[in-house]
């Protein structure tokens, strides 16, 4: 899940995306047996309108003569539908914060794992599936369009991962209301970050306001390791924030404390998630442990749902 123009390597590759695949296979059949059904019915794609070529679109997909009109610049492809009874749009944080981590692992290669593990689980259950991303202040929306099948995922991954092929989102009065006016139909919506960031009490209620009308939970990444730093003899340190550029000094004693005090915030966030009506799944780093629970508690989910 690499183009030729990137040269970082990404979060999660595709033999890790094939071994998540297989994991899903493994623990959803225990599920599924028995109670799924298929999910694609009536007369097949149907159009739903024009829009710009964008990376992972196949090539008839594309309307040759409206894109002569453009001069193929951009190229226009027509967008089609497979009607399915879910629709999976992962709101993943996308914010600078998470590019950050200790001992090489960033808080973003969770939430990439999650993006691909929930990604996975639809093309299991043939859902449709699509992405939102956001930055620390939620200022800033891109989106993916839901589709099926797992160069869905990949496409997602690889925009989650590279910050490519994402289209700004309209903004309406509220969060709530901007997420919303993204979905076409009632979606399952996995809300993917740390949380550790001003304001997460609005932003829960605001996800409340959307709960009333999709199903939404929330998947809150564990970045208390992030935060575990290896004892140092200054007995002053100087903090850079990167989300706002501003520093900060901060005596050795309080920087120990920097991974305690994450949790505790975190354990706050869950508690107002709870408050709001909001399901919480509280994941770390550990891939296996994130594919299986994951993988469960989507499975439970899906199926309560469906029945």
């Amino acid at each position: 899940m690499r183009t030729r123009e990137q040269d970082v390597e990404p979060f999660v590759n595709l033999s890790e995306l094939t071994e998540i695949e297989l994991l899903i296979m493994r623990r959803m059949r225990e599920f599924a047996i028995g109670e799924h059904r298929s999910l694609f019915r009536g007369s097949g794609f149907d159009f739903v309108g024009l829009r710009d070529w964008q990376a992972g679109d196949r090539m008839s997909n594309i309307d040759w003569p409206q894109s002569t009109l453009t001069n193929f610049s951009p190229m226009v492809v027509r967008e089609f539908e497979q009607r399915s009874t879910a629709t999976v749009i992962a709101v993943a944080d996308g914010s600078l914060s998470t590019r950050c981590g200790i001992d090489g692992i960033p808080i973003a290669a969770a939430i990439a794992r999650t993006i691909g593990t929930i990604g996975m689980s639809a093309v299991f259950f043939q859902d449709m599936f699509g992405l939102i991303t956001f930055d620390a202040q939620f200022e800033q929306l891109a989106a993916i369009r839901p589709r099926i099948g797992k160069n869905q995922v990949i496409h997602c991954l690889d925009a989650y991962q590279f910050q490519t092929g994402l289209q700004p989102l309209k903004r309406a009065d509220s969060l709530s209301m901007s997420l919303a006016g993204f979905m076409r139909k009632t979606s399952m919506v996995p809300v993917i970050s740390d949380f550790l960031f001003d304001g997460a009490g609005a932003v829960l209620q605001e996800l409340g306001h959307l709960n009333s009308s999709h199903d939404v939970f929330i998947v809150l990444i564990d970045s208390a390791f992030a935060f575990e730093l290896p004892p140092i003899s200054a007995g002053w340190i100087e903090a850079f924030d990167v989300e706002t550029g501003r520093s900060k000094v901060m005596s050795r004693r309080a920087l120990r404390t920097l991974s305690a005090r994450t949790r505790t915030w975190q354990d706050e966030v869950a508690r107002m998630a709870k408050a709001a009506d909001l399901d919480v799944l509280r994941i770390g780093v550990d891939e296996q442990q994130t594919a299986i629970a994951l993988s469960e508690f989507i499975a439970e989910r899906r199926l309560r749902k469906a029945a």
